[in-house]
């Protein structure tokens, strides 16, 4: 997150998740879409 945002950013790890937890909510219901978790990388959208 650093790289990204800069040390003077309060920027919370916690923050993208939350972000993915409630897009992932928010599609549960779709079969056209789905955020898949991969490990070491990040997110990525499965169509």
């Amino acid at each position: 997150m650093d790289e990204i945002w800069g040390m003077e950013n309060d920027i919370n790890d916690r923050t993208v998740d939350s972000h993915i937890k409630k897009l992932r909510r928010k599609f549960e219901k779709s079969n056209d879409f789905e955020i898949v978790t991969v490990r070491g990388l990040g997110y990525k959208a499965k169509l």
